[in-house]
């Protein structure tokens, strides 16, 4: 089964062709580039940039896969959650092309797709725990099996991406053109510093639940107490040392929940899966307690279609199948 996975949730145009065993026949993905200038993802240009580019992406897909659009067996896209705008530009697309060519169809849940992406590359003992971690989410979800999710926890106010761009911006960091991506600016910076340099909280200390918006609001303060001069020269510390206390964070909330559970594995996934000092932290008090360990490729961290289409053919193949009347729902919930 050959399933094209569609995923337009926010600013990424993706398209992919993944089997049912969540081999990757094509992974096209097109990153729009205007948005930095305002400081982040503007829905109306995104959702027109999703119009612009969706219908070339879907053919670049095919043809890497070596197909056409007779050669597809179902699609599969992104239903929420995510800018609505965005939503209905590739689930439209989805709906018309399975219309027009009778071909089946299922919304997937875009949390469910960044769980999926661990299986893309290799197999997972079940149960297990994942850690997801992105620019609007930040959640522990315990995987009893495929399709069958516990929330754990959750932010309370921002996500960790979220902290990371707001963090960013407030430093100054963020470019005047190109894509957004504070997490990776910060992440960089970081290398040149300090982690403990500044003891920025962690909070919520003792529960499981996370919560970003008071450390956000420490930078904010510690910054405003510096001197131009002194700020420029303290940047490398000042992201290291919030980096830190968002992956200490992330990693005891974890490690926390791991006494309140019995599972097999622990899975990171998300865009903030990408950040390098989350992934060697996490890995290693995993694998201190003698559990396996395991994260996407680079690739796989970000929105993409793969995951989309990993989860369709999951889906697909069981014989699930949704119908014309399917609708975005931006807020819609995991579990």
């Amino acid at each position: 089964m050959l399933v094209l996975g569609i995923e337009t949730s926010c600013d990424e145009t993706a398209a992919a062709v993944v089997d049912e065993s969540y081999t990757v026949h094509s992974n096209i993905i097109f990153s729009q580039q205007d948005h930095a200038r305002y400081g982040g993802v503007v829905p109306e240009l995104a959702s027109r940039a999703h119009v612009r580019t969706l219908v070339p992406v879907i053919r670049q897909a095919l043809e890497a896969a070596g197909i056409d659009f007779a050669g597809v067996d179902g699609l599969a896209a992104t239903r929420g959650p995510g800018l609505v705008g965005s939503l209905i530009v590739g689930l439209s697309m989805a709906k018309g092309l399975a219309l027009a060519r009778n071909k089946p169809l299922v919304g997937v849940h875009h949390l469910e797709g960044h769980i999926f992406s661990n299986f893309i590359e290799r197999q997972v003992e079940m149960p297990f725990l994942t850690l997801l971690v992105s620019g609007g989410h930040t959640e522990l979800i315990l995987v009893r099996e495929l399709g069958s999710y516990q929330l754990l926890s959750r932010t309370r106010d921002d996500a960790a991406g979220e902290a990371f761009d707001k963090v960013a911006k407030l430093l100054d960091l963020l470019p005047g053109e190109g894509v957004v991506m504070g997490g990776r600016i910060i992440a960089e910076l970081a290398e040149r510093g300090d982690p403990k340099a500044i003891d920025f909280p962690r909070g919520l200390v003792g529960e499981i639940d996370f919560s970003f918006s008071g450390l956000k609001t420490s930078v904010l303060n510690y910054v405003r107490g510096l001197e131009l001069r002194e700020r420029k020269r303290q940047l490398p510390d000042i992201a290291a040392s919030f980096q830190e206390a968002v992956v200490d964070a992330l990693v005891d909330k974890t490690v926390m929940a791991l006494g309140q559970t019995d599972i097999k594995a622990i899975c990171l996934a998300g865009g903030v899966a990408a950040n390098q000092r989350l992934r060697h932290k996490l890995r290693a008090e995993v694998e201190r307690r003698d559990l396996p360990f395991y994260c996407p490729s680079l690739a796989l961290c970000t929105d993409n279609a793969v995951m989309i289409g990993a989860v369709g053919a999951f889906y697909l193949n069981r014989g699930v199948r949704d119908g014309f009347d399917l609708d975005a729902v931006p807020r819609l919930s995991l579990c």
